[in-house]
């Protein structure tokens, strides 16, 4: 996600027997009923994948590993916030600098969910309601806490606007979605004050002042770090129905969210009017009437999928979390309560205690990840030779998308991926294409990028999440 697929250039005529080779990739593969080529009932499950694994419950890298290299991404990548470090007065350049950063006015037309032209008159409204003159020479940094599910926005405002008239799924205006628990740093509030403009350690954007409850420093980093915990590994989860706490009451919690225990609580009482023994008493924030920090017990029932810890960071656990997304809608921006394809891919390592940047942009060329990287002077061979070597988790970006390595088979790389769709060239060499918009398993070499090159021939970086 964060720029969009992009026509081929001067690279076209570079692998003009693109094609040819694609074909030559499908050979060994059939076309199922569904059009998704090689792919039957066996490749959508994770054990599938787990068993060509010689050394699936190999541990790739410890806990103490994982959070050294988390450390590093905070430290030397740009695109990451560490709220802990801030200085305890922001400036108005450094605020504005990040308002002005992702709430760029658009510069081509855009179009509402009806189709029709946004008139200028609009984006002057949301320009205006950024209250850039309001934003005070220095103030101090104010902290706060995600109370549920919160999209982040690149403007003051719910309005959906799209690229073209036909197009009503990525929402230009939707950057990404952060989850209950999430610190954040309160920069600035909209001209109205309905809205809030916030760093969460991963993004700086706009999300409603519903969604923040503000705290003191020593209130939301002492919530992110308290034990014990459960971790969130199910695709999502939701707490028990709750009358007494409506806050809290069904919240969703996605993979990854990380959750402290309630503690002090008498195991024979009674938690929001239900007994505790068969849930996990969460420790939840809320936000009060004044808009501050509260926190409030509320159960999670013991059968949902969740764990102690961060799952251990082996193939076996990487193909598991992966494949509990499998048939999920695209989500834009985390849109349709899921994610896209950053989204996804990130949500899957998160699972396992391994943070990375937000977008697709950041994430093929972060300095603290290990990268092979790709330009017009590599050739196809070299490009095919890094595809065949590709491993299980590795993670390989074209221009405006990534997918995840599931493995080897039938002589070729498997990716699963959030994907719009997959084009590919038939035995008489026309060209079918099938329209997926989910997260979905296909094999790399036969995806087409457009009618003259392969995913192969755009691929940008591999990334590979090791030590």
């Amino acid at each position: 996600m964060r720029f969009s697929l992009i026509a081929a250039s001067v690279l076209a005529f570079a692998f003009a027997g693109a094609p040819l080779q694609a074909r030559e990739a499908n050979d060994a593969l059939t076309i199922p009923p569904s059009g998704v080529l090689g792919v039957g009932e066996a490749q959508l499950t994770p054990q599938f994948w787990i068993g060509l694994q010689a050394q699936p419950d190999r541990v790739i890298m410890d806990r103490a590993t994982i959070e050294a290299e988390n450390a590093k991404l905070l430290q030397l990548d740009p695109s990451m916030h560490d709220l802990r470090k801030l200085p305890a007065t922001l400036s108005r350049e450094q605020v504005s600098g990040w308002i002005t950063h992702v709430s760029e006015r658009p510069t081509h037309q855009r179009y509402d969910v009806e189709g029709k032209p946004v008139p200028s008159a609009t984006f002057d409204a949301l320009v205006a309601d950024l209250a850039l003159d309001k934003v005070p020479a220095s103030q101090p940094t104010r902290y706060g806490l995600i109370v549920q599910r919160a999209a982040f926005r690149a403007f003051p405002t719910d309005l959906r606007v799209f690229s073209s008239n036909d197009d009503t799924d990525i929402d230009r205006f939707q950057e990404t979605a952060e989850f209950p628990g999430v610190p954040v740093v309160i920069a600035h509030a909209s001209a109205d004050g309905r809205w809030l403009f916030v760093l969460s350690p991963r993004y700086a954007a706009w999300t409603k002042a519903e969604n923040v409850a503000e705290g003191s420093a020593a209130q939301v980093f002492g919530y992110v770090d308290k034990s014990p915990y459960r971790v969130i590994t199910g695709a999502s989860e939701r707490t028990v129905f709750t009358r007494e706490r409506p806050e809290l009451s069904q919240l969703q919690l996605d993979m990854s969210t990380r959750v402290p225990l309630a503690s002090g609580l008498a195991p024979d009482q009674p938690v929001n009017g239900q007994t505790a023994y068969a849930a996990y008493t969460l420790e939840l924030p809320w936000r009060d009437a004044a808009g501050k920090l509260q926190f409030s017990p509320a159960l999670l029932q013991k059968n949902t999928d969740t764990a102690g810890d961060y799952l251990p960071l082996t193939p076996a656990n990487i193909l598991h979390q992966a494949f509990k997304f499998l048939g999920e809608r695209y989500g834009w921006g985390h849109a349709y309560d899921g994610r896209d394809c950053s989204g996804f891919v990130s949500d899957v390592y998160r699972s396992m205690g391994v943070q990375m940047p937000r977008d697709t942009s950041k994430q093929s060329i972060s300095p603290a990840l290990e990268h092979r990287l790709f330009t017009d002077k590599d050739s196809r061979e070299a490009r095919l030779k890094a595809a065949h070597e590709l491993q299980v988790g590795d993670l390989v970006y074209i221009p405006g998308h990534v997918m995840m390595v599931i493995g080897q088979y039938k002589g070729q790389p498997w990716v699963i991926h959030d994907v719009g769709g997959m084009s590919y060239r038939k035995a008489d060499g026309s060209k079918a294409h099938v329209k997926l918009n989910a997260v979905s398993v296909t094999p790399l070499l036969p995806m087409l990028y457009n009618d003259k090159q392969t995913f192969v021939d755009r691929m940008t970086s591999i990334v590979r999440i090791r030590h």
